[in-house]
């Protein structure tokens, strides 16, 4: 099972020193104790369905373990998952007191790359924590965008619309990775660059059970009131140039606080004796 991951990262192979060529050792299957192997720190998931995994343990019950857990040894005693934490939960269900598993010797770049990829071909996981595993997988080898899409199969534009969502604020995330908005309401809020406006329409989305479509509509809407808004400014005509770079240094200072993320509101009048300028800043953030 590990040999296609293995072949994508060029991960555990051995090579024939006099010949140069690629030699694979058959794997034993052994037995150690169930309360001796840890979860794997590099896992990507982090929601397992545990009605799956009874269901799992119920299979592994009646036909018993097909397929053993891939570890490898972190001292006399202790081992760590590589492949397989889903049957491992199941033994745990189970009770099991020893489990077979086949142990590879791996790095860390190697033991994170195996269990990001073993998840990444089940396509189980959540949109955010498979861009998660991609990001990863960039960082760990060095690659770019293309090479990865190259290695997994995948097309470039979907590596790079998978890594934008990791660009939004955690709420929205957090949304992602519970399933409660889908991939394509967190794409159309990344078309609102303040965090403060995507949090915003996160929540209307929640609240009123908003599709996709109604929510694209209403980022429009807050689109083009902010494009209003920027209209309302008069220009500066017949007025000396002492005044339009007063009015201009105030309008300045007002886009730096409004590029710190605070959505600052404003209302410039041109009344007979003066210039009005309203500016309303939220409490809170």
């Amino acid at each position: 099972m590990l040999q296609p991951f293995n072949r994508i990262f060029g991960l555990g192979e051995k090579t024939d020193p006099e010949t140069g060529e690629e030699t694979y050792q058959p794997d034993e299957v052994i037995q150690i104790p169930v309360k001796n192997i840890e979860p794997n720190r590099f896992q990507p998931r982090s929601i397992f369905n545990e009605e799956k995994i009874k269901e799992l343990a119920q299979t592994i019950h009646t036909h018993g373990m097909i397929q053993p857990i891939v570890v490898r040894k972190i001292d006399d005693e202790s081992y760590e998952l590589i492949a397989g934490e889903r049957r491992w939960r199941a033994v745990q269900l189970l009770e099991w007191e020893k489990a077979p598993v086949i142990i590879r010797e791996m790095t860390d770049a190697e033991t994170a790359s195996v269990a990001l990829i073993e998840n990444l071909q089940r396509e189980e996981l959540t949109v955010i924590e498979e861009a998660s595993a991609y990001a990863k997988l960039l960082e760990l080898h060095s690659l770019t965008q293309e090479a990865l899409a190259q290695r997994l199969g995948k097309n470039q534009s979907t590596i790079a619309n998978k890594l934008r969502l990791l660009k939004l604020p955690e709420s929205v995330q957090y949304a992602l990775l519970e399933k409660t908005i889908t991939e394509r309401h967190a794409r159309a809020l990344i078309k609102l660059k303040e965090p403060e406006k995507q949090e915003k329409i996160l929540q209307e989305i929640l609240e009123k059970d908003l599709n996709v479509k109604q929510t694209e509509e209403r980022i429009t809407k807050l689109e083009d009131t902010k494009e209003d808004k920027k209209k309302k400014r008069p220009k500066l005509k017949g007025v000396n140039k002492d005044i339009r770079i007063a009015m201009n240094t105030i309008r300045q200072s007002l886009n730096m606080v409004s590029d710190t993320g605070i959505n600052v509101e404003t209302d410039e009048k041109d009344l007979d004796e003066y210039y009005q300028i309203t500016i309303k800043i939220p409490k809170k953030k």
